[in-house]
Protein backbone atom coordinates (compact mmCIF):
# COMPACT_ATOMS: atom_id res chain seq x y z
CA UNK A 1 0.00 0.00 0.00
CA UNK A 2 1.45 3.36 -0.92
CA UNK A 3 1.03 6.62 0.98
CA UNK A 4 -1.94 7.83 -1.04
CA UNK A 5 -3.82 4.61 -0.30
CA UNK A 6 -2.98 4.79 3.39
CA UNK A 7 -4.28 8.34 3.79
CA UNK A 8 -7.30 8.08 1.51
CA UNK A 9 -10.55 8.55 3.44
CA UNK A 10 -8.79 9.61 6.60
CA UNK A 11 -10.58 12.20 8.76
CA UNK A 12 -9.29 15.73 8.34
CA UNK A 13 -8.52 15.28 4.68
CA UNK A 14 -8.36 18.60 2.84
CA UNK A 15 -10.04 17.16 -0.25
CA UNK A 16 -13.28 16.03 1.39
CA UNK A 17 -15.31 18.48 -0.71
CA UNK A 18 -16.49 20.54 2.26
CA UNK A 19 -16.05 24.20 2.97
CA UNK A 20 -14.41 25.14 6.28
CA UNK A 21 -17.85 26.06 7.66
CA UNK A 22 -19.36 22.71 6.62
CA UNK A 23 -16.39 20.93 8.17
CA UNK A 24 -16.88 22.82 11.47
CA UNK A 25 -20.58 21.92 11.50
CA UNK A 26 -19.81 18.26 10.81
CA UNK A 27 -17.17 18.16 13.54
CA UNK A 28 -19.42 19.93 16.06
CA UNK A 29 -22.19 17.43 15.36
CA UNK A 30 -19.79 14.52 15.87
CA UNK A 31 -18.62 15.99 19.18
CA UNK A 32 -22.21 16.47 20.37
CA UNK A 33 -23.09 12.89 19.41
CA UNK A 34 -20.03 11.57 21.24
CA UNK A 35 -20.92 13.58 24.36
CA UNK A 36 -24.53 12.35 24.23
CA UNK A 37 -23.37 8.75 23.92
CA UNK A 38 -20.99 9.17 26.84
CA UNK A 39 -23.74 10.75 28.96
CA UNK A 40 -26.12 7.90 28.13
CA UNK A 41 -23.50 5.34 29.13
CA UNK A 42 -22.83 7.18 32.39
CA UNK A 43 -26.56 7.30 33.14
CA UNK A 44 -26.78 3.55 32.50
CA UNK A 45 -23.95 2.96 34.97
CA UNK A 46 -21.37 1.95 32.39
CA UNK A 47 -17.97 3.63 32.32
CA UNK A 48 -15.88 2.58 29.30
CA UNK A 49 -13.28 5.28 30.08
CA UNK A 50 -11.70 3.18 32.82
CA UNK A 51 -13.51 4.45 35.88
CA UNK A 52 -11.80 6.48 38.57
CA UNK A 53 -8.43 4.78 38.33
CA UNK A 54 -9.14 2.29 41.10
CA UNK A 55 -9.40 4.79 43.93
CA UNK A 56 -12.26 2.84 45.55
CA UNK A 57 -9.85 0.87 47.74
CA UNK A 58 -7.78 3.85 48.92
CA UNK A 59 -8.19 4.95 52.52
Amino acid sequence: MNLSQATKGKAGSKDDGLTPEQRRERDAKAIQEKAAKKAAQAAAGGNPAGGDGGSKNKK
